[in-house]
């Protein structure tokens, strides 16, 4: 296996790797540890099913269902992350760590691409051990002891979910989850102060009101997400993205108007942040 960098911030393409042999515990080891070093890795040339996709998804952590969207068939754990030519909504179309807004959130998630469009549909990542490293030793003083109230139903990121509700919902969890967690969270495995804030589903800080805390979550939102924390990564067909939602950041790129994208995902438990 080869690790080749693609930018300074984060982000890692693993090379000579082929998932469909499956993996045993060394090598799944070294793919972990490559997770832990450049908080997202990416896989091409995966033409996976989805057993093998699960079997991987398996010897990384616990594969958990997604609240609101049916898993493929069969296949519970597996969700379809697509975009059809007729939409202009994209799924998670803002910077966001996944699904914040539970108790426990996800450790990581990946994500399989079946079809993607002849341009655009990137997928960009933002390092927030960098974000909180980079903020000044005042901020951090201010910050370290805050909690972050999370909620599954700010508007930004309701839209984006709206045309796979319609399609693929789980009618029986239309409702807002909330949960709270802390503004910085220590990483459990590599003991890293990341910031734990996302515009996705970050709605206020306990304790405070909402005219109070919109200023600063604002400049924490718009601060996280600096170029130099980020890495973009153009897809293929066929092609793993396995990101560390305890460090890492995303948001999928909508600039391809009129084409498809369809991606196979895949969350893995976590714990309570602290």
């Amino acid at each position: 296996m080869q690790i080749r960098k693609i930018a300074g911030a984060l982000g890692a393409e693993l090379s000579g790797i082929d998932l469909r042999q499956g993996m045993d515990a060394t090598r799944a080891a070294e793919v972990r540890q490559a997770l832990l070093d450049h908080q997202v890795i990416f896989m091409r040339n995966q033409d996976l099913t989805p057993q093998q996709f699960l079997d991987f998804a398996r010897s990384m952590g616990e594969p958990i269902e997604y609240p609101f969207v049916k898993g493929v068939e069969g296949f519970p754990f597996i969700i379809e992350v697509k975009k059809l030519k007729c939409e202009t909504s994209n799924f998670g179309g803002i910077w966001h760590s996944d699904t914040t807004y539970l108790d426990e959130p996800p450790m990581g998630s990946m994500l399989l691409s079946r079809e993607v469009p002849p341009y655009g549909g990137d997928t960009l990542f933002a390092n927030q051990y960098l974000a909180y490293d980079t903020l000044s030793a005042e901020m951090k003083r201010v910050i370290d002891p805050m909690i972050g109230i999370s909620t599954s139903s700010k508007a930004d990121i309701s839209r984006t979910r709206e045309d796979r509700i319609k399609s693929d919902g789980k009618t029986e969890n239309l409702r807002e989850y909330r949960a709270e967690h802390p503004v910085v969270r220590t990483h459990p495995e590599t003991g890293r102060k990341a910031l734990y804030v996302n515009t996705a589903h970050t709605a206020g800080i306990k304790g405070m009101t909402d005219e109070e805390s919109a200023p600063l979550l604002h400049f924490l939102f718009e601060h996280q997400v600096r170029p130099e924390f980020t890495c973009r990564w153009a897809w293929e067909s066929n092609t793993i993205a396995f990101w560390d939602n305890r460090c890492a950041q995303h948001n999928p790129v909508n600039d391809y108007h009129g084409f498809q994208r369809v991606m196979q995902r895949i969350t893995l438990k976590g714990t309570k942040p602290v």
